[in-house]
């Protein structure tokens, strides 16, 4: 029997559509890299440690973090947008390299919305503002009253151009109309570094990098960035309560892949996220870093990231933020 186009075309569907499932459920047969674009020490590297330890166990395959840091996280970014659409090779995506840097970069070589498809969004990370103790300050109102009576006096570090502490920074300057100097790190780590070391005056980043710090009496917090106060830091006020009614400026982190990734492997993984941060071990360890487990589904996050563009596109300009 000689079989139409049709009926072959037909067969050929009925045929992928049995091994799609098939293939999903044989899905990992082999270890996963989940990739942090940033160096070790930052909130990505600790919040990415703790979901690849849940996920290892959850998938009966290793899941391996693996820092790349380069160029504000786009050069890790770029490696897993330009990786094989298989399920192996996943990013650890935030506001700075799935929103802001769409904003700063003219050529980025990726597209956040078309290059990648949302698997997770992990958890949103407080801001805290906080200085050296050198600096005569010990409120928010404070600090914007000596940084207008020393205009240029104050550096605030950040992990690079166009990061999530940049960018907080640059938010701040604009609503209270100060001016601080900008000093970009390559990385977390080196930048809390030289400010506990008082070579740079104030930092305004993620809560689980600099609550030690905070702990251990080497920086001074003034406020944080989050809508309410924060748990580990519950004597700290709001930047809002601080005079800046409205201001928010958290960070968000969340696991993408590569665009193409066959969608029930994307729910595959999905699902040992959301358990993974609906447990108690992780929701403590959250609390503590500052970090508030977001368990959704990839449409929730993918509408997140796009929501996200636009929210920041009005700060970048009025900062002039440019990438380094």
């Amino acid at each position: 029997m000689t079989l139409t186009r049709r009926q072959l075309l037909l067969a050929a569907a009925a045929a992928a559509a049995a091994g799609g499932p098939a293939r999903a459920q044989e899905w990992p047969t082999r270890p996963i890299r989940l990739i942090d674009p940033f160096t070790p020490g930052g909130s990505s590297d600790v919040l990415g440690r703790a979901i690849a330890q849940k996920l290892t166990a959850s998938l009966g395959q290793s899941v391996v973090l693996e820092n790349v840091p380069g160029a504000g996280g786009t050069v890790g970014a770029d490696r897993v947008a330009k990786s094989p659409a298989d399920g192996y090779t996943l990013l650890i995506g935030h506001i700075g390299t799935l929103a802001v840097s769409p904003l700063i970069y003219p050529q980025l070589p990726y597209d956040p919305l078309k290059d990648f498809v949302p698997v997770a969004w992990l958890a949103n990370v407080v801001n805290v503002l906080a200085v050296h103790p050198s600096v005569p300050v010990r409120s928010l109102p404070e600090l914007v009253a000596y940084a207008r009576a020393n205009p240029g006096r104050l550096n605030y570090r950040s992990g690079g151009n166009g990061s999530a502490a940049h960018l907080a920074g640059e938010y701040l300057k604009m609503v209270s109309e100060t001016f601080m100097v900008h000093v970009p790190y390559r990385g977390t780590a080196p930048a809390m570094t030289d400010t506990i070391a008082g070579r740079v005056q104030l930092v305004f980043t993620g809560a689980p990098a600099v609550i030690p710090a905070i702990n251990a009496g080497q920086l001074r917090p003034l406020a944080v960035s989050s809508s309410k106060r924060l748990p580990a830091l519950p004597d700290v006020p709001t930047v809002a309560e601080s005079g800046y009614p409205g201001f928010e400026a958290d960070q968000w982190y969340g696991i993408v892949a590569p665009a193409g990734t066959p969608a029930a492997v994307v729910q595959r993984l999905n699902g040992p996220v959301n358990q993974a941060l609906a447990s108690a071990e992780l929701q403590t360890r959250f609390q503590t870093l500052g970090a508030i487990g977001m368990p959704s589904t990839p449409e929730v996050f993918g509408r997140h990231i796009a929501q996200e563009i636009e929210r920041w596109r009005p700060v970048v300009k009025a900062g002039n933020i440019q990438p380094g």
